[in-house]
């Protein structure tokens, strides 16, 4: 059974830094692209950023690019998403996602297994 746990959420002031962590279990990491979304209250799941199977590859959303970072590291199964320069809309409930094939993608319906998510809080 996949087992995806996300970490690192927390409260944290517009400006400043926090680094998700997500530990993946119960398939072989390194075969499948990841990804990581975002939902915040009343609005629907979004795509954050994606990162191919060897780490290659990433993909952002524009909201997004140049302040955060998605990186993996294989031989410890866990997906990275390093946030910097939060703003208060990035509040949301963090999540990652694990594909069925190699390529990262933007699109929700390409990915099969799913975190609990983590809630992330930028105060202005």
């Amino acid at each position: 059974q996949v087992q995806l746990v996300e970490s690192g959420g927390g409260l944290v002031q517009s400006g400043g830094s926090l680094r998700l962590s997500c530990a993946a279990s119960g398939r072989t990491f390194s075969s499948y692209a990841m990804g990581w979304f975002r939902q915040a209250p009343g609005k629907e799941r979004e795509f954050v950023a994606a990162i191919n199977w060897i780490g290659s590859i990433t993909h952002y959303a524009d909201s997004v690019k140049g302040r955060f970072t998605i990186s993996r590291d294989n031989a410890k199964s866990t997906l990275i998403l390093q946030m910097n320069s939060l703003k208060p809309e990035d509040t949301a409930v963090y999540y990652c996602a694990s594909t069925v094939g190699r390529i990262g993608v933007t699109t929700t319906a390409a990915y099969r297994y799913w975190g609990q998510g983590t809630q992330v809080t930028v105060s202005s």
